[in-house]
């Protein structure tokens, strides 16, 4: 039987373009899967997948270093046939694994050097050395890898000027899963966000745009902030007296979420990295049937014109979501419509 290894240091193991679409995928065609994971949750095994814990990190540098180290190691112990990694951190021991006559695959979720240019916590010029840095030695490893994954378009027509087994797996949502079929009657004064909460993708903006609303809607958030001082920040804001902090949801949480929400909100900062980014809550808000409220960046506008299902804003203008988030729950109809559009497109391309 093939045996493959998924292997991350970064992801939980419940991700869903990792476990719930790829692990699972295969195992349900007959393949030995394991998943080798650093979130501190234990071992175990789960819809025909072997999940292999190695302890969650304790920082970044600790994720980075030594918890892609401990991944490498048991992924290393399973001897499989195919290795497929998740996370940039874990190139180079797809190095290691190739040089021991191992397949190694790479999942390219993100554009990492335009990732890295955004980032926060370094200046300018350390950042642009960093990204060329990461820029060479990704190209030196790409080159050398059996195959590449790509979850957008642009990631895959980077990776296939250096490596022509490249193939683009987009990252759309499985078509029923977020899926609610309650009533439109039924749906509270609620506008949501789901995913890591940032200040790039757009965390202060969403919460004073509660601070303009005119309507007697709630902001819930659903995902983790990325460090106790943003948090501390927003939640001294005017906006916060009409935001929810639920935290981190699973899967059935997102759907009761989603069910009961009028929108949901995507409104990311014009990075690099966002502005030809496919990000999978645009997708997952479409699959539940809800309008979208999204960045007016021209990739979005395109898919979101098309199908006619939301609305597209400068995410730097916390007065034009307020605005767009009021005529959602002013006009339930236009906002069921909207949210039956975006549904549709699901079944009929983005899945």
């Amino acid at each position: 039987m093939l045996s493959v290894a998924h292997l991350t240091s970064v992801h939980q193991r419940h991700d869903s373009r990792v476990f719930l679409k790829e692990c699972r995928g295969l195992a349900s065609r007959g393949v030995d899967v394991s998943l080798v994971v650093a979130d501190g949750q234990g071992d175990a095994r789960q819809d025909g997948v072997s999940i292999i814990d190695v302890g969650r990190a304790s920082g970044r540098l600790d994720r980075m270093f030594r918890a892609s180290r401990r991944v490498y190691k048991a992924g290393a112990k399973l001897d499989a046939d195919i290795y497929h990694l998740h996370d940039p951190e874990l190139l180079p021991f797809g190095l290691l694994l190739k040089r021991n006559g191992k397949t190694v695959v790479y999942d390219a979720h993100e554009d990492v050097p335009k990732q890295l240019l955004a980032k926060p916590y370094l200046g300018p010029r350390r950042l642009k050395a960093l990204a060329n840095s990461y820029a060479l030695f990704e190209r030196f490893a790409a080159r050398r890898l059996d195959g590449i994954v790509a979850a957008t378009p642009s990631i895959g027509g980077k990776f296939r000027l250096l490596n022509e087994r490249t193939a683009v797996v987009n990252n759309y949502p499985l078509v029923d899963e977020l899926f609610s079929d309650a009533s439109w009657s039924r749906k509270t004064n609620t506008v949501c966000y789901i995913g890591g909460i940032s200040a790039a993708r757009g965390i202060r903006e969403l919460v004073a745009a509660m601070e303009h609303v005119r309507t007697p809607v709630r902001l819930a958030l659903a995902g983790r902030f990325s460090g106790a001082g943003l948090e501390s920040e927003v939640r001294s804001m005017p906006g916060w007296a009409r935001t929810d902090s639920l935290g981190f949801l699973d899967r059935n949480g997102i759907r009761e979420l989603l069910g009961r929400s009028v929108a949901g909100l995507v409104t990311l900062h014009p990075t690099p990295n966002h502005l030809e980014s496919h990000p999978i809550k645009l997708f997952e808000y479409m699959s539940a049937g809800i309008p979208v409220i999204a960045s007016d960046f021209p990739l979005w506008r395109r898919i979101i014109e098309d199908a006619d299902c939301g609305f597209c804003v400068d995410p730097a203008d916390a007065v034009a979501i307020a605005g767009r988030i009021d005529r959602l729950v002013t006009d339930r109809e236009e906002a069921r419509r909207l949210g039956e559009n975006g549904r549709k497109a699901i079944l009929e391309r983005y899945n």
